[in-house]
């Protein structure tokens, strides 16, 4: 018999939903082996607005993941944004009796007290994330259980969200048939895909830029510290797109990926664009239409640098360096933009320390499908089945490992 597990990662957002099926051997390695991405039809800003839609979508997703890997999910990790989402940092202590090392139980107790916050009535805790210990007034304590000291302090990254949205959302999942293993918050898994070793030993900021929203992560030694959701994404460059032109929104998106530059000394001036509506047809260079794309993109960036210079500090004594993810960062031109903006290091992220269906997963655009198989890595998964054939061998199989796992 073999040790592989099965998780199973579902990105719903407002633009694409992706579900990424990966298998994790005895040996730690992570084989993904189904992904199936639909276009998302019922989500405004990372919520649901409509039910129906959303769910059909989302078993479409999950039908595609598991034909292409031969497994049929049951549950699924589940990402999660919306600017309904808050988080904060609290401050939790426990006196430990003197003369006893301080005991797991101890621990948990004091991250209970840390978790003890006043929220609004229909805000529901996602994350509970510690940060660092303190052991009678000395930090930097990663693990205090064993150690001995009377004084045990904690500070928390919290992340909680409208519990209308979340059961959304969680509808959404299983009524297309998977079990909600847990939510996550996208900056979270995003970081989890992406950040390399060397990023994760120092303090580095997460940005992923979906449709509808653009997700922020401060990672402080692989650790999420400070998470934030700005209500503005690559939709919104569509949106300006279609508004200048008077063309479908779909017909922005198009000109948007297959013409649009983050930075106008990237556009060919050569180019001309000609598209046609019903009354008109319009024409411009793709440089104008960079110069209609770069303000937007400058405004995302300032209202994430404002985001954290208010909560944190200033942006370039807090982080080393700037990673961006998401289907809206293959943009040309963008990360030069964050690099204008923030005045730090930037670059592309992509999924990182992946095996099997490597090329079709090595996009930003996977990074929080990707992300969510990782932190069920770490959280432990649902069991899926081996799909059913026609021929019945397969349920057959199926019902012999089943007899076999009460055994061994």
């Amino acid at each position: 018999m073999t040790d592989e597990r099965i998780i199973v990662g579902l990105d719903i957002g407002t633009t694409k939903i992706c579900t990424v099926i990966g298998e994790v051997a005895s040996d730690g390695v992570l084989d993904v082996i189904g992904e199936g991405t639909v276009p998302s039809d019922g989500l405004r800003k990372g919520v649901v607005v409509n039910l129906e839609r959303t769910i059909a979508s989302v078993r479409q997703s999950i039908s595609a993941a598991e034909r292409v890997a031969g497994v049929k999910v049951s549950s699924a990790w589940v990402g999660i944004a919306g600017s309904h989402l808050k988080a904060l940092t609290s401050h939790g202590m426990a006196a430990i009796r003197r003369g006893q090392e301080i005991t797991k139980a101890d621990v948990e107790r004091t991250i209970e007290n840390a978790r003890a916050v006043p929220l609004e009535a229909n805000m529901e805790i996602i994350h509970v994330i510690p940060q660092e210990y303190v052991v009678d007034g000395h930090d930097g304590i990663k693990d205090p259980a064993g150690m001995s000291g009377v004084r045990l302090e904690v500070d928390v990254h919290l992340v909680a969200g409208a519990q209308g949205p979340l059961q959304n959302l969680k509808r959404c999942a299983r009524d297309a048939g998977a079990e909600v293993d847990g939510l996550v918050v996208q900056a979270l898994a995003s970081g989890l895909a992406v950040l390399n070793q060397r990023e994760r030993e120092v303090t580095t900021l997460l940005i992923d830029i979906g449709g509808g929203t653009s997700d922020v992560g401060v990672f402080r030694r692989g650790t999420l510290a400070h998470s934030a959701v700005i209500p503005l994404g690559g939709d919104h460059i569509t949106q300006d797109i279609s508004q200048l032109l008077r063309i479908p929104p779909d017909e922005a998106e198009r000109v948007k990926k297959r013409y649009g530059v983050a930075l106008p000394e990237l556009a060919d001036r050569e180019v001309e664009l000609e598209v046609a509506n019903p009354s008109y047809t319009a024409s411009l260079s793709t440089f104008e239409l960079s110069q209609v794309i770069k303000p937007r993109v400058v405004e995302v960036l300032d209202l994430i640098r404002q985001d954290i210079e208010q909560k944190m500090g200033a942006l370039e004594l807090l982080a080393g360096n700037v990673v961006i993810t998401g289907g809206a960062s293959l943009m040309p031109g963008l990360d030069r933009v964050a690099a204008e903006r923030f005045r730090l290091p930037v670059r592309i992220g992509k999924p990182v320390n992946v095996s099997g269906l490597v090329d079709v997963v090595a996009s930003p655009a996977h990074a929080t499908a990707v992300g969510l198989v990782r932190y069920g890595m770490s959280q432990g998964e649902r069991a899926v089945t081996p799909m059913q054939r026609e021929d019945g061998i397969g349920n057959v199989l199926a019902k012999i490992r089943n007899v076999l796992k009460d055994f061994f």
